[in-house]
């Protein structure tokens, strides 16, 4: 097998460009898809579900990609083929997946479009971002590997910067940093739009600078036979030989990325409601007897007076109609004091805070004249609106509806509807929850300094990815920082004050950088053969696993730390994550490692003697 020749610091700084743009897209998703979907809707209690879908596609393509990337030849190249496919679904996607509350959609709608747009943002993401861990590991030797993933860190974390920072920049230029209720606001639309556009920048950067080596040439390089005429390799006879750095870096994978998912769940409700006083509001879950519970955002009931009228709209209870002198008038728009609209289509309108105008069966203060579907009503005292709930007598139909639609003549039809029978609709209340109100300026603000912070958890990463070779061990290095990273994540539950968050991310930056830097340096110098991407994207399940754990773990976890009227504790989760990365750096010292330290950790000035790259 012939040795590796040197490269350039630029020939590796090539090899890694293209992770840049991939990582910008990795971190808008990131840092704004639990506040995209908390925003057109989803329960707080939901939010780790939904992030089960992209790592379990990546626990099936991963492996695929790598393993069939090692059987690949092409004009582009053995791994660059899949980097194409990969980026451009993400492009795509991009443009999509911030536009899920703007499509009319209903809130159930809108997150099932939101989630099949996440599932192939992370997949297509992965798949782009995969190529470049393989060419590491293809074209560079054992001793400039450990350069070569730093680069890789660094130009990891420098995207990261970008997109972390990009909502918060265009707030400051002057796009809207909120929307109306179920809106993505424009700042995170257009930073989607400005990511996808750098992504497909840096792939043709990439496709013009990266010359892969052609089979022969690899196969010289990699002490292995023609790979076209090999069978694929049996993945489950790769992982019982896989050497043992597999399996003890793999542990520590678990706790560190079953930590992070919590991160990406919960730390944007975490700072809104600790560091900014988000306002919260009541939310509707459904309806209940003393016997029996109906849930579901969209409640209806129907009686010989009444044919399918909403009863909870997309988490809101409906309008009856108002109370004013002692009388009731029912109606579809109430409209105080000239021009102040308080009621429309039978729900209460939100003010530009985002908050609800009046609330049900409390007096509304300073109505001088009041008009109700158009008519006026003489005595404005004592002024109430009034819900559905509160007038309702004697056998009912309530039918539970996972989307309600309206034509133009107002007719209602429902889909996925289940139907109960009530004999006694007075026994009737709603069930609620409390969640924070994402309509509200301080929920966007918290969004984009959330944006921030990850943006000083990047830079803080590239400066200790910078910092990390120059410790004498490895082990000792993995395990600090990851100790450090534990340390952040607790007070990232416990700090209010939105600056002392900078420590908390700079500690977790310490973290994501060994995490970026360690495991496939310690994984590559074990590997040896044709099967080095089959391996890689075995590896990447070490990544997805934990993730799809957490993501079934995270809601009934923090049903355990809740208390029913009372808004989620999501801080709560911060401090479980900095148990299980502190468990984590615990693990470090079980890796068993296929090469002395001392072989790798050493990082030379080399001259440029490889021209193929």
């Amino acid at each position: 097998m012939k040795t590796k020749p040197d490269l350039s610091f630029w020939k590796l700084w090539n090899l890694s460009f293209g992770f840049f743009g991939v990582q910008i897209a990795y971190a808008l998703q990131s840092a704004n898809v639990s506040r995209i979907f908390t925003t057109i809707g989803a329960d707080p209690h939901d939010l780790s579900y939904f992030w089960i879908l992209p790592p379990l596609m990546g626990l099936i393509v991963q492996p695929l990609v790598g393993m069939f990337s090692d059987r690949t030849w092409n004009r582009f190249g053995r791994r660059l083929p899949y980097l194409i496919f990969g980026a451009t679904i993400a492009v795509i996607v991009m443009c999509l997946l911030p536009n899920a509350g703007s499509f009319q959609f209903t809130v159930q709608s809108a997150i099932i479009f939101g989630l099949i747009a996440l599932m192939l943002l992370d997949t297509s993401i992965n798949m782009a971002m995969q190529p470049f861990k393989m060419l590491v590991g293809d074209m560079v030797n054992e001793k400039q590997k450990g350069l070569a993933y730093s680069i890789q860190s660094f130009l990891c974390n420098a995207g990261s910067v970008v997109g972390y920072i990009f909502p918060l920049l265009l707030g400051w230029i002057g796009l809207q940093n909120t929307a109306p209720s179920g809106v993505v606001p424009q700042t995170v639309i257009w930073s989607f739009y400005l990511g996808a556009a750098i992504l497909l920048i840096c792939v043709i950067y990439s496709l013009i600078k990266i010359k892969e080596w052609p089979p022969k040439q690899y196969n010289e390089y990699n002490g292995v036979a023609d790979t076209k005429s090999e069978p694929s390799p049996n993945l489950f006879k790769l992982l019982v030989h896989a050497p043992s750095a597999f399996w003890t870096v793999g542990v520590v994978q678990f706790f560190c990325w079953f930590a992070f998912l919590f991160l990406w769940t919960y730390a944007t409700n975490t700072v809104a409601l600790k560091a900014f006083d988000t306002p919260v509001v009541e939310s509707v879950t459904g309806v209940a007897t003393a016997d029996k519970e109906i849930g579901g955002k969209n409640i209806l009931f129907s009686n010989d007076e009444h044919k399918n009228v909403i009863l909870v709209n997309h988490g809101y209870a409906a309008v009856a109609g108002i109370e004013a002198g002692g009388s009731y008038y029912p109606g579809y728009v109430v409209v105080a004091n000239g021009n102040d609209t308080i009621v429309k289509d039978h729900m209460v309108v939100l003010d530009n805070a985002g908050e609800a105008k009046a609330k049900f069966d409390r007096p509304i203060a300073g109505v001088k004249s009041l008009m109700v579907d158009g008519m006026p009503v003489a005595d404005c005292s004592d002024v109430k609106i009034v819900d559905y709930l509160s007038r309702l007598q004697g056998p009912v139909t309530i039918t539970e509806a996972a989307i309600v639609s309206t034509d133009a003549e107002g007719k209602i039809t429902t889909e996925d509807a289940n139907n109960y029978q009530i004999a006694d609709a007075s026994e009737l209340t709603y069930t609620t929850k409390v969640v924070l109100n994402a309509a509200t300026d301080q929920y966007n603000e918290a969004g984009n300094w959330v944006g921030l912070l990850y943006a000083v958890q990047a830079l803080a990463s590239v400066l200790w990815a910078v910092v990390l070779p120059r410790f004498s061990s490895r082990k000792f290095s993995y395990s600090l920082s990851l100790l450090l990273g534990a340390v952040g994540f607790v007070t990232l539950g416990i700090f209010s004050n939105p600056y002392l968050l900078f420590i908390s991310f700079i500690l977790i930056g310490c973290a994501w950088a060994a995490m970026l830097a360690w495991p496939f340096t310690i994984l590559t110098n074990a590997l040896k053969g044709g099967n080095i991407g089959a391996y890689l994207g075995l590896f990447n399940c070490t990544i997805c696993i934990p993730q799809i754990i957490a993501a079934l773990a995270g809601g009934w976890i923090l049903s355990l730390l809740s208390v029913p009227g009372v808004v989620a504790p999501e801080y709560n989760m911060m401090i479980v994550a900095g148990v299980a990365i502190a468990l984590g750096a615990i693990c470090v010292f079980f890796i068993k490692e296929g090469k002395k330290e001392d072989e790798v950790m050493k990082v030379e000035e080399t001259p440029e003697i490889s021209e193929t790259l």
